[in-house]
Parts: C-alpha cells; sequence; structure tokens
C-alpha cells in the first residue's frame, strides 16, 4: 500500500476496525470501567498487518511503521475532552545537557533533538512523509484518526510556561510539555473536526468464562499438568551494542568499534568501522552467525544489501566484506559524522540509539548467502546483558 493511497482510503479497511473492535470487547480483563483497553503493543501490530505496513516499533526509532515513503507514528490513548497529551520522546541520556538550560533555549534544544531523530528515521528508511495514526480510546468506543506528524519549528518556538519542574511551549503548530525530572517530552493531540472513524464496543461480561470455554471447545492439546504445551522457537534476533561493555560506564572505544578506522598498525580507510559481538553472544549463540569469514547479506533499513561476514579473533566482530561500506552508511548516513571525527557516546545519545538488532531471515539469497536484517535500537545501558531474543 502506497502512502497517498493509506490517506484515500484507510476509512475503508474493515477488517482493520473489526479486529479492534473484537479485541477491545475484551476489555474487561483490565478494568472495571467503561473506556475499552488495547495494549499499544497491539494495535501497531494491527495496524501493520492490515494495512501492510513495515513494522519499525522495535527499533526505537521515531517511526512505530513505515508505508511507502511514509512514516507512521502509531498512538493508543485515552481521550478526554477530545483530546490528550502524550510522551513523544524520552531523553534521559541527554539530561546532563538539558539540565543546563532554561526558558527559550531550553526549548530549543528540546526542538533540535527532537528533529534530530526524526530526520535519522527518514534517513534510514528513506520516507519523506509521516503522520501520527491515533487510536483514541473514549467512554463507550474508540475513535481513530490520522493527525499532522511535525517537525519542532524552532525559529517560532514561544513559552508558554517554565518553571522547576516543567516548560510549556508552542511552534505556531503543535503545543508540547518537558517533564524536567523525567527528561520527556509530551505534545498535545486534539482530536480533528473530520476524518474520524468511529468504533462502538461492546465488552463481553464475562471474557475469562468466554475464553475458556473457546479452548475447551477447540480441545487445546494439554500437558500432564493439564497446562497448554508450548513450543519454543529458534532464537531469531541478536542485539549488539555499539559501545564497550566492558566498563560501567559506557563508551564508544577511541580505536575499535565504530571508531576502528582510528586504530594503528596499518593504514585504514576513513570509513572502515566493526560492530562488536560481546562474548555472551559468541559463547550462548555461536551458530547465529555464518563461519568466520562466510559472507552474508546484511539489509539495511532502507532495503540495501550489504555484503557482511564475521571476523576477527572468537568471531568478536561483525563488518561488511568491504570494509567502508557498513561505516559508510552508520557514519556519514545516520551519525553525519566527517571524516576523521571520533563517534561518542554522545553521538549516541543525540539520536537515541545505541545497539543494533540483527535478525535472522532463515532465508538465502540468489547466491545462496544467508539473510540477515540490521535495525538500529536502544537498549540502555544498565540491559546490555539482555542481548538475545525470541520473535
Amino acid at each position: 500500500m502506497g502512502s497517498n493511497n493509506f490517506l484515500t482510503t484507510w476509512k475503508d479497511n474493515v477488517q482493520y476496525f473489526a479486529t479492534l473492535a473484537a479485541l477491545a470487547k475484551f476489555s474487561k480483563l483490565f478494568t472495571a470501567g467503561s473506556i475499552p483497553y488495547l495494549d499499544y503493543r497491539i494495535t501497531e501490530n494491527i495496524f501493520c498487518k492490515y494495512y501492510e505496513a513495515h513494522n519499525q516499533a522495535r527499533s526505537c526509532t521515531a517511526y512505530d511503521a513505515t508505508i511507502s515513503s511514509m512514516g507512521v507514528g502509531i498512538k493508543t490513548f485515552i481521550l478526554k475532552n477530545n483530546q490528550s497529551a502524550e510522551k513523544i520522546a524520552e531523553f534521559n541520556k541527554l539530561k546532563n545537557q538539558l539540565d543546563l538550560l532554561t526558558g527559550i533555549a531550553l526549548a530549543q534544544k528540546l526542538g533540535q533533538f527532537r528533529n534530530d531523530r526524526i530526520q535519522v528515521a527518514d534517513t534510514l528508511y528513506g520516507t519523506s512523509d509521516r503522520i501520527y495514526h491515533i487510536i483514541g480510546r473514549a467512554d463507550g468506543g474508540l475513535r481513530i484518526f490520522n493527525t499532522t506528524y511535525d517537525l519542532v519549528d524552532v525559529e517560532k518556538i514561544k513559552i508558554i510556561q517554565d518553571d522547576s519542574s516543567s516548560i510549556f511551549f508552542h511552534d505556531g503548530k503543535n503545543e508540547y510539555h518537558f517533564n524536567r525530572s523525567k527528561t520527556v517530552l509530551i505534545q498535545k493531540f486534539i482530536v480533528p473536526p473530520n476524518d474520524i472513524f468511529d468504533v462502538c464496543v461492546d465488552f463481553i461480561a464475562d471474557p475469562l468464562s468466554f475464553l475458556l470455554e473457546i479452548l475447551r471447545k477447540t480441545d487445546i492439546t494439554m500437558t500432564s499438568n493439564n497446562m497448554p504445551s508450548v513450543v519454543t522457537s529458534n532464537i531469531d534476533y541478536i542485539i549488539l551494542p555499539l559501545y564497550s561493555t566492558r566498563n560501567r560506564i559506557p563508551l564508544v572505544p577511541e580505536k575499535s568499534g565504530l571508531n576502528q578506522w582510528n586504530a594503528g598498525g596499518r593504514r585504514r580507510d576513513p570509513d572502515e568501522v566493526y560492530i562488536p559481538i560481546p562474548k555472551k553472544v559468541r559463547e550462548t549463540h555461536p551458530n547465529f552467525f555464518p563461519s568466520r569469514e562466510e559472507p552474508f547479506t546484511l539489509q539495511l533499513p532502507n532495503g540495501r544489501n550489504l555484503s557482511a561476514k564475521i571476523c576477527q579473533d572468537d568471531g568478536k566482530a561483525l563488518m561488511s566484506y568491504h570494509n567502508a561500506d557498513l561505516g559508510q552508511w552508520i557514519l556519514r548516513t545516520i551519525l553525519q559524522k566527517n571524516e576523521g571525527e571520533l563517534v561518542t557516546m554522545d553521538d549516541l545519545n543525540r539520536f537515541g540509539i545505541d545497539s543494533v538488532r540483527i535478525v535472522n531471515m532463515h532465508t538465502e539469497d540468489d547466491g545462496g548467502r544467508r539473510i540477515y536484517t540490521i535495525s538500529f535500537t536502544a537498549t540502555g545501558y544498565e540491559s546490555y546483558s539482555e542481548f538475545i531474543g525470541e520473535e
């Protein structure tokens, strides 16, 4: 589905709205109130399924999905008086910089940081348009609509209120609120006057009994302890940090990893980098990648394919087969670094990415090479031991 087609036909997708309504019927599993409950991860998955969108929610970039050349932020929240204020960005790793600022300087810096992350997402996915798709949870039903997804107009920012706990500002298009202690940027969302789709939801009175009856009728196989049997899947992805995990304080080494071009010993290409593979991953999942030096295909978020390999002693590095290809993408396209300029943690924090997610697609290209995808994500320094997972 193209982006223009989505904008003109989104309300015709009967299956999408019917699925949202069906799941919302089970709200009494979670709440005693009259406002439907829908988990935001569920709505993201349903949106991507029925609008044939690429799910980017796990990448921790500015978009939850992409449709052709359009980035989509998918929000699910409670509406009060047809509006709500919702978090759109978190800057906890930039807190030291933001704590030094007040007033217009703070608001402009927040706008710059926000715009940086949007523009990085556009670069990653090749998007040029963007929207927010909103699933509003209201009394008795869902109010669904699209609204603009704007860059912050830094030059037009006006302060509404500024105190020790927060700052409110407006840029002529949207109203924002920054919570200083939580370092989150919040935007006010208002239901537009038209182009809305309302879904009525009738709650199932006793959804737990309803589900158990379905399980009984479908004769779900049970194990000896009367629990449904579970089949575990193969490991489909790993998370690789772009910073060093050797120290308590995270850092990007000056002569290795993303700064491998700066290492001594021989003349190096200014774009030469590698992504380190932590010892924990190598030991627990030695067969996730092909053997050392065996080429495989690494697919970038924009669809471009790189030839890649595992190299160095113990297979501790992921590189492109031509060692400058990966660095050209990460250093020049994404991080916007000049040749000879070191990558630091401040660079990763600025764009809200500190790791990559590598997915094994369990398929091969025409040349028989295994295919993997790579995308950026944010793990948080305190959780860098959680490098493996299942789809």
